[in-house]
């Protein structure tokens, strides 16, 4: 990622830092030009296991599986198997130095989403600009099958937010209706 982006006439020159823990970590890229968000890969380590919970919430660890020669680092057969309902914190390698005053926002990716019925278990995840440890994320098997995710796989989209800095505070009026809109929940219709 490059430390300065092109929007038109406007150059953004705060830039998003990211510090890989291992030399076979796969880079955030961009996915096309006009890419709202940048992809995310996994990253496995031969001997390390991939920490989460099962469908009656208690803590499981899982597996690395490696085929071949462990030693070779362009390995690409490593991999785990998430059962169905089960939800796993999924690693990326990757540590963000984000700007104060901004956050990266971790979303699903459609494809993985519809065809493998993997997402997000907090639907968006947010990483504050203090927080200086690995990037996970966090994937709920919704599938009634095993699912298996490859190390160097695609499996989250993000961006950089900018804080909006604003106040909490408590009223003595309970607000009133600002439109005609009546209730919540359907309210407007189902089509």
């Amino acid at each position: 990622m490059s430390s300065e982006w092109s929007f038109g006439e406007n150059m953004m020159t705060d830039y998003l830092g990211y510090y890989p823990l291992h030399k076979s970590v796969k880079e955030p890229i961009w996915g096309t030009e006009q890419s709202a968000c940048f992809d995310l890969y996994t990253h496995f380590e031969p001997g390390v296991v991939v920490r989460g919970y099962d469908c009656v919430n208690r803590e499981r660890l899982y597996e690395v599986f490696t085929g071949g020669d462990i030693r070779d680092s362009g390995n690409t057969d490593r991999h785990i198997l998430i059962p169905m309902q089960n939800r796993v914190l999924i690693p990326t390698g990757l540590i963000f130095d984000i700007p104060e005053g901004f956050s990266v926002r971790l979303h699903s990716r459609s494809s993985l989403s519809l065809k493998k019925g993997l997402m997000m278990v907090n639907g968006e995840g947010i990483i504050d600009s203090d927080y200086c440890d690995e990037c996970f994320m966090m994937l709920f098997n919704s599938s009634n099958q095993t699912v298996r995710i490859s190390h160097g796989e695609r499996i989250a989209q993000a961006e950089m937010i900018e804080n909006v800095e604003y106040e909490i505070k408590r009223i003595t009026e309970m607000p009133s209706q600002k439109t005609s809109r009546v209730g919540g929940f359907g309210s407007t219709g189902v089509n």
